[in-house]
């Protein structure tokens, strides 16, 4: 996969940590920071080129990185939609598509995982690929809308979602392929959000449905994932650690 690069959204806040000093990112899981095991998985996977997007607390992330781990700086926290801008300029002049993952929960896929997210990224010969799984209790999560071919259109928020939408188990594990120059032409086109005046990566695939390019999912079967934004879900995602070792 020398042609994908990934970038790990490592700049926010975590305000549910509740950490002042330290981006959540850097707290260790069994031992070992969130964010290193997100590299080491990605090594594993095959994918050597890494852009790290830091921001909050940047001193507790840098110190974690190989020398080979390129660094972008947000120095707004303005979002995913912007954390990513800031990164695009990093990004190797030979790469094709942009694999884009959080670092507070990306630790918990597979190698195998991110390499069938690309196989089915190629093979559909999509504009965007994201992994979705079905969640017994999807509350807080964007549901995913399928049409009449079960071919996905798009994402809507829970939020925005009607009562029928929320009725739907398929989730977004927020986890994407993209690619690289459609996301360079059209990253701009991403709109400041109302409500929190950030601009959310999500977004990009409204465009790209606007556009009517292709939109592709990996569901993920038998995984074990969940968010980490609170030191529950931390403890929670140990346990899954432990387990599976």
């Amino acid at each position: 996969m020398e042609n994908l690069t990934a970038i790990i959204l490592a700049a926010g806040r975590g305000s549910r940590m509740q950490s002042t000093d330290t981006n959540k990112v850097a707290l260790e899981v069994s031992g070992e920071p969130m964010l290193v095991r997100t590299i080491k998985i990605l090594n594993q996977a095959g994918i050597s080129n890494i852009v790290v997007v830091v921001g909050f607390a940047k001193e507790s992330v840098i110190p974690l990185l190989a020398q080979d781990i390129i660094i972008a700086e947000q120095t707004e926290q303005l979002g995913t939609g912007h954390a990513v801008q800031s990164a695009l300029s990093c990004v190797p002049i030979n790469t094709h598509d942009v694999l884009i993952v959080y670092g507070d929960d990306s630790f918990l896929h597979t190698p195998q995982t991110f390499q069938k997210l690309y196989e089915t990224h190629r093979e559909k010969e999509a504009k965007i690929t994201f992994i979705t799984m079905q969640m017994e209790n999807p509350s807080g999560f964007g549901r995913i809308i399928r049409d009449e071919k079960d071919e996905v259109v798009g994402i809507v928020e829970e939020k925005n979602a009607s009562e029928e939408q929320r009725k739907i188990t398929e989730i977004n594990l927020g986890c994407y392929i993209i690619d690289k120059k459609y996301l360079e032409e059209n990253i701009k086109n991403i709109a400041k959000n109302l409500v929190t005046g950030e601009y959310y990566i999500t977004d990009i695939i409204d465009i790209i449905a606007g556009h009517n390019g292709k939109i592709a999912a990996y569901k993920l079967t038998g995984g074990n994932w969940r968010g980490v934004n609170t030191r529950e879900d931390l403890i929670q995602a140990e346990q899954m650690v432990q387990y599976e070792n």
